[in-house]
């Protein structure tokens, strides 16, 4: 079978380690090939997206292997076409492959990435700016084929802060002769970490966490080793977790200085998080105060992959909450879903829903169809009266290393069949 199951009704009490992050470690791994060399990247998640890019980087001809929670890859000797279209269909950061490889190699041919179905994610606007550096493409149904003579610096002017279109840029932009400037950059953690894996690797970039990265390309690259910080998602998906059933946690290794919007909605939303070096203790309040308007934005802002987990919690929250979601135009799927488990939830709009609290959620038979929104599904199943079962949980396991074990660790009946 491939669901997962929920006995709700129980409090979460005791200590859950957070994962290596999966949205930073993906681009790092892309960005090995960029030294020819070997580099361990430790405190990875043993999650389906990086099993996906391991295997991309194997039929690639890198040498890649688990040792000790990590990666070590050996990128020494690559074939940039001998990548599979189903592993690169599977999921959509192989888009990072654009950048990495056409800095390796000058040349790529790559079907068009596939992934989640949670919005358009167009990828012209990767293309758009990597032709600013030197790169032509050439498409037809079956992809892409992308080719430069030399790749050279320049100033690219985002018109929106996506985190993919940063990271190409970032991983072309290294090996470009010259200096790229990325204005209106993405600021997120993520862009941050693969700036510094690529700066221990002998690159040298300036700016990472502010909109204006600087770059100055060309650099002779090495391997070096690397450790993943814990996953940011995964850490706010399980404090609103702790608020939704109940109860208190500690979120070992919970990145809390990226965290800040997070933690701000979850102290609206009736929680009281104590922050140290070693993680977040969060304590769900009997008390549930009203949260009125939730707004997704990019980072500092609250985070949309945790949106949908929100939207599960304010079901049962006090008062009306409109829920805006300003990143992706397909984030409300879950919303059928949970009214299969008695939520009331109006669809203004693609970008709007009115959530109407103080529901008591029903288990029932629900599908999740992409990774957050499925993660959502299970925090409801927390909630609920009842068994929930989760169909999808295919979905799930692309972020998540082991979402049952570690809500079992916090004494939920949750089970994967």
């Amino acid at each position: 079978m491939d669901s997962i199951q929920v006995q709700g009704g129980t409090g979460l009490q005791g200590t859950v380690r957070i994962q290596g992050s999966k949205n930073a470690t993906l681009p790092i791994l892309a960005a090995t090939l960029l030294t020819g060399d070997e580099s361990y990247i430790g405190n990875c998640p043993r999650i389906t997206d990086v099993y996906h890019m391991e295997n991309l980087l194997r039929c690639l001809g890198c040498k890649v292997n688990w040792e000790n929670h990590g990666l070590r890859i050996q990128s020494s000797s690559i074939c940039e076409n001998d990548m599979p279209a189903e592993a690169i269909k599977s999921m959509r950061s192989s888009v990072f492959l654009l950048g990495a490889l056409i800095g390796r190699c000058g040349r790529i041919t790559l079907d068009y990435p596939g992934g989640c179905v949670i919005g358009e994610r167009p990828i012209n606007w990767h293309m758009s700016a990597l032709e600013q550096l030197g790169v032509r493409f050439y498409q037809d149904a079956c992809g892409l084929y992308a080719v430069t003579e030399g790749l050279h610096g320049a100033c690219i002017k985002l018109p929106f802060p996506s985190v993919g279109v940063t990271e190409n840029v970032i991983l072309a932009g290294v090996m470009a002769r010259g200096q790229t400037c990325i204005v209106g950059a993405a600021r997120e953690p993520e862009i941050t970490s693969l700036c510094d894996f690529l700066n221990c690797c002998g690159a040298r970039i300036e700016g990472m966490g502010t909109d204006c990265i600087h770059i100055w390309g060309g650099r002779p690259l090495h391997g070096t080793r690397y450790r993943m910080e814990a996953d940011r998602i995964v850490a706010g998906t399980y404090l609103f977790a702790c608020i939704a059933a109940g109860g208190s946690c500690f979120l070992e290794e919970a990145p809390a200085h990226q965290m800040a919007a997070v933690i701000h909605v979850a102290e609206q939303m009736g929680a009281w998080c104590d922050i140290s070096p070693k993680g977040i203790f969060v304590q769900a309040l009997k008390k549930h105060p009203v949260l009125n308007h939730l707004s997704t934005a990019p980072y500092p802002g609250f985070p949309t992959d945790l949106q949908s987990v929100v939207l599960s919690v304010l079901t049962a929250n006090e008062g009306e909450c409109l829920v805006e979601e300003r990143i992706f135009e397909n984030r409300f799927r879950i919303v059928e879903e949970l009214q299969k488990m008695g939520a009331s939830i109006q669809i203004l709009d693609r970008h709007r829903v009115l959530v109407k609290g103080g529901s008591i959620l029903q288990g029932t038979h629900v599908e999740a169809k992409e990774l957050r929104g499925g993660a959502a599904l299970v925090v409801a199943g927390l909630m609920a009266e009842g068994n929930t079962v989760i169909e999808g949980k295919k979905y799930i396991y692309r972020g998540y290393e082991n979402i049952c074990r570690d809500l079992q660790e916090l004494g939920a009946r949750i089970v994967s069949v």
